[in-house]
């Protein structure tokens, strides 16, 4: 049964059970249900595009809009707020979408950060919640048959060449990741989540929206991340699964009112997005009595593909593979490696994506078939998933390793790729945003480990003849340019930047400390 399917058919069986609480209201699976019809047809109404942008704060209204594209027969493209004008733009433009879901106070505070939403590309309607008609008895329609292969949702993620990038995610994609997160770890109906994680992020998406709903759970959302009120909505509603990135949790690490008792629901305190420093592992063990369970995904593997369960877990580990997912570690000329051999590591799974939306050459780059052999100390596999030939396989470009049991490590990284606050971001983003402003000749962008963020940028430029160093001044324009989270940390000057014979800039030469 498909996702959608299986959710509108709780408002039948369980119409009265509370699915969404959020910082204005809590919802049931039937006001779930009837909000999806009413805006289904608001979003026929509005356009007739087979593609809808969403720009709603983490809430049971973007759940709203989100079903209620699928019911219109859209395809939902979640939008992230964070980025600036011209990447918004990008992906509008890309994306070839005439009207965005919203609500009157998101656009008052994107406008905040310096973008122009009626300035978009293409004519760009907005379609604001709060005008929607939800009165009445909501329109009765039968839910669409969504097909396995039919394009579930489009994900932008940073790219390598500056510009987002759109993931298509199939509804096969999805469902399985759903269920097979749910056989790994045990949920049901019972659990109820706690998170702050963007929908507009895969994360947040697949684990904090649609899991719980697909499988009778519940959820509690708040748009901000703020310690103590999560601390707060701990002792409220005393859920089973909380899930962050390594930077949230050590904020909540520090809240001094943070006892045993407040953690003593959760059956899991889920981490992952970034490195989780070894001081905050210790601190929730030490203070609060916690194991933080480390995962590992990607948007373009739906996402989760490893979990690291209370009963199977190795210290540093990001866990066994799900049940239909298999790892594998191969070296600079794809050959499969053995168990303990470093390389970079490819993930074959159902949930992974169709492909990158109208970049074939770069979807060609990423996805490739491995002839596997039926050997159990090559790779790593989920019980479901089938050992053995051809395998199509995703590149992560990450770098890590199988122990002798089976569990995935992280090591590195391959691609230069920045973790910031668990959101990935490309030097080369930084780079051309810094490149165009008339003092600078040439930058590099690298990271530097941070406590509080997992990972900063430092940014290194060289100046164009005759100009003038002023760091505050290149922030302001950073700053005016791209997300706030992609904003360097510092900017540093250098006569020349290193290069190679052939010109090509060398980040490895350059250092952070």
């Amino acid at each position: 049964m498909s996702i959608l399917r299986k959710i509108m058919r709780k408002a039948i069986t369980h119409p009265a059970k509370v699915a969404v609480i959020d910082d204005q209201r809590e919802y049931t699976f039937f006001k779930i249900a009837a909000g999806a019809l009413f805006a289904a047809k608001a979003i026929e109404q509005a356009t007739q595009k087979d593609k809808i942008g969403i720009m709603l704060p983490t809430s049971g209204a973007f759940t709203v809009a989100f079903l209620g594209t699928w019911l219109a027969k859209k395809t939902p493209v979640p939008l992230n707020y964070l980025l600036s004008q011209d990447e918004l733009a990008h992906v509008v433009a890309d994306s070839g979408i005439d009207t965005i879901i919203t609500a009157g106070k998101m656009i008052e505070a994107i406008t905040g950060l310096g973008i122009d939403v009626e300035a978009l590309p293409g004519d760009v309607k907005l379609m604001k919640l709060e005008d929607v008609s939800f009165k009445g008895l909501p329109p009765l329609r039968m839910p669409p048959k969504l097909a396995d292969d039919d394009l579930a949702v489009l994900l932008y993620t940073s790219g390598t060449s500056g510009k987002p990038k759109g993931v298509m995610l199939s509804e096969k994609n999805i469902r399985t990741n759903i269920e097979d997160s749910m056989e790994h770890a045990g949920l049901t109906k019972c659990d109820t989540f706690l998170g702050v994680l963007p929908q507009f992020h895969t994360f947040g998406l697949t684990v904090l929206t649609l899991l719980p709903l697909f499988g009778g759970g519940r959820v509690v959302y708040t748009a901000r991340f703020n310690p103590r009120k999560i601390m707060d909505l701990m002792r409220e509603h005393r859920p089973q699964l909380f899930i962050g990135v390594p930077s949230m949790l050590g904020a909540l690490l520090n809240v001094k009112s943070a006892s045993p008792d407040d953690w003593k629901s959760l059956r899991y305190v889920i981490c992952g997005g970034e490195p989780l420093p070894q001081a905050v592992y210790d601190g929730y063990k030490d203070k609060l009595g916690v194991e933080i369970n480390e995962g590992y995904g990607l948007t373009e593997t739906s996402p989760v593909t490893n979990w690291s369960t209370p009963e199977n877990t190795r210290l540093h580990s990001v866990g066994l593979p799900l049940p239909s997912v298999q790892n594998f570690i191969v070296d600079d000329n794809d050959k499969l490696l053995g168990r303990d051999q470093e390389g970079e590591i490819l993930i074959s799974a159902p949930s992974v994506m169709q492909g990158y939306y109208q970049l074939p050459e770069l979807t060609d780059k990423v996805i490739l078939t491995l002839d596997v052999p039926d050997d159990p100390n090559i790779g790593s596999s989920g019980h479901r998933a089938k050992r053995g030939g051809p395998t199509r396989c995703f590149r992560t470009g990450d770098i890590g390793k199988i122990d002798k049991d089976g569990y995935l490590y992280i090591t590195g990284r391959k691609k230069e790729m920045l973790i910031i606050g668990g959101e990935n971001v490309f030097p080369r983003e930084i780079e051309e945003v810094l490149n165009r402003h008339e003092t600078v000749n040439a930058s590099a962008v690298i990271g530097r480990a941070d406590d509080s963020r997992g990972e900063v940028a430092i940014a290194f430029v060289e100046l164009a003849e005759d100009a003038e160093f002023d760091e505050g001044a290149l922030k302001t324009y950073c700053r005016d340019n791209m997300a706030p989270f992609k904003v360097p940390k510092e900017i540093r000057v250098l006569d020349e930047l290193p290069r190679n014979p052939t010109g090509k800039i060398l980040r490895r030469a350059l250092s952070a400390d």
